[in-house]
């Protein structure tokens, strides 16, 4: 599976909600199904985002590329440390799970 090509596909045809900040702000309202995580993002944002996840029962995935890496999968011109997927829309992205275990 190409995680790329689906993170793509969730953000042109679902609603993906980008940035650690509004990330953080979702998930502790138990909105979202999937929270990814860019590499080397900030360890205090990270540790916030994985706890308020496992509150809500939201899987994190690990990707492994940088943040401007991640802002450039999701066809922005800026670095995205975390996205949150709310509806993954016509994406495969909820696969990742079932492998990743």
């Amino acid at each position: 599976m190409d995680i790329n090509k689906a993170i793509r596909t969730a953000v042109d045809t679902g609603k993906v909600i980008l940035g650690s900040k509004r990330t953080i702000k979702f998930v502790k309202h138990g909105e979202g199904k999937l929270v990814i995580l860019a590499d080397k993002i900030p360890k205090d944002i990270e540790e916030d985002i994985e706890y308020y996840a496992k509150l809500s029962n939201i899987p994190v995935y690990k990707h492994n590329i940088t943040s401007l890496e991640l802002g450039a999968v999701c066809g922005k011109p800026f670095p995205v440390a975390a996205l949150l997927i709310v509806d993954e829309g016509l994406s495969n992205i909820m696969d990742i799970l079932k492998g990743d275990k």
